[in-house]
């Protein structure tokens, strides 16, 4: 049964100096309910940046949406991109997107992308795996492939892994309108993958014990189904639930418990509405056999990037999770007691649309700015600031 309670969510940012951007921010000291703190600028010049992982080495690597994957190195960007990136179809919401270090990429120096594939009949969304070698990925190829179509939007395409020898993707609906009969949509169809997080082996091959695995008809790849477009994935490195953000339409984005098998809704129940004059679409908020979301934002942040901070840098925010909002360009900070959310900050509103959330090595927080009309922007962080 999905029901909730409905926390809109307002404004709890206390900035001592209003920011009008990333540039302007920096510098400034702003208070939040639990610790004082600074944007700080690492890097400038991204077009787009969608991802960020951090090498053991101390760089980062950052894909931005065009088609590049970046290295920052000592502070300052790397001029010549990485070589061998697959190429995508840079196009609406698609392109490069996500990238993820293997879990033994020590060892190995493995990683994934995720990106959006030319395939015949348009692009799909693709999970990558390639060698990093000497500034270039090497022995790359595709590991999944989406049967997913629609237009140039809602690839989803976060990555996360679990302990026990998994990978998580997300894929998106694909912007497939909400009509007609809803029971009847792709993402609550089993027979393809809109609208569903994806478990894999860490090879590409699927667990033998994934929730569909063994049902006819039904991709074994799914995880779980009735998702919109799914930008913020991961595993709690503590509980190790999987937790998830998506995007609702004109209000109703969603932070997600995801357990396997089950069913989150879309577009059959959600507190959105569509587009332009708020036409309803849902019949209802709730019903049987669909999962209740732990957080809903009236009206929609455009949720991408999560973060659950283990860090020491900011103790009263250890625990808490951190979801970065596009349209709403704030960082929402919600606690969690069990798997209960409750909604505690808005942070650092107005330096731009947040991207990508990121605990670097470092135990700071890392943040991925990114311009709608692209325009290059800088990868920042959060630094703690003493209160007097």
């Amino acid at each position: 049964m999905r029901g909730f309670i409905l926390r809109r969510s307002a404004a709890v940012l206390l900035p001592l100096v209003a920011a009008a951007s990333a540039a302007d921010a920096q510098g400034q000291v702003y208070r939040s309910s639990a610790h004082d703190y600074r944007v700080v600028k690492v890097v400038d010049g991204l077009v787009n940046p969608w991802g960020m992982a951090f090498l053991p080495n101390g760089d980062m690597l950052v894909t931005e949406r065009g088609g590049r994957l970046r290295i920052v190195r000592g502070g300052a960007l790397v001029v010549t991109p990485v070589a061998g990136v697959p190429a995508v179809v840079a196009a609406g919401q698609g392109g490069l997107l996500d990238v993820a270090l293997h879990p033994q990429f020590a060892s190995n120096r493995l990683l994934y992308l995720t990106y959006s594939k030319q395939m015949p009949g348009g692009s799909t969304t693709a999970l990558h795996l390639a060698r990093f070698e000497n500034d270039a990925l090497v022995g790359g190829k595709d590991i999944f492939i989406a049967e997913s179509k629609g237009r140039p939007g809602h690839f989803g395409s976060r990555i996360t892994f679990d302990k026990s020898g998994h990978l998580f993707i997300s894929v998106g609906d694909r912007q497939i309108a909400p009509e007609g009969d809803l029971a009847k949509h792709p993402a609550q169809d089993l027979s393809n993958h809109h609208g569903k997080i994806i478990r894999l082996n860490l090879d590409g091959s699927v667990p033998t014990d994934n929730p569909f695995a063994k049902q006819a008809g039904a991709k074994p790849e799914i995880w779980s189904y009735g998702h919109r477009n799914p930008q913020g994935l991961l595993v709690h490195p503590v509980t190790g639930d999987l937790w998830e953000v998506e995007h609702g339409p004109q209000g109703g984005d969603e932070l997600n418990l995801v357990e396997p098998g089950k069913n989150y809704g879309w577009p059959v129940v959600g507190f959105g509405v569509n587009y332009g004059p708020g036409k309803a679409i849902h019949a209802s908020t709730m019903a049987p056999g669909m999962e209740n979301a732990k957080h809903v934002w009236v009206p929609s942040i455009a949720t991408s990037g999560l973060l659950v901070y283990t860090g020491s840098k900011f103790p009263e925010w250890k625990g808490s999770v951190f979801v970065g909002g596009l349209a709403g360009m704030r960082v929402a900070r919600l606690t969690l007691d069990g798997q209960k959310a409750e909604l505690a900050d808005n942070l650092v509103r107005g330096i731009g649309r947040i991207r990508d959330v990121r605990q670097g090595p470092d135990g700071f927080i890392y943040l991925a700015v990114d311009d709608a009309q692209g325009k290059p922007t800088p990868v920042v962080r959060l630094e703690p600031v003493a209160r007097k």
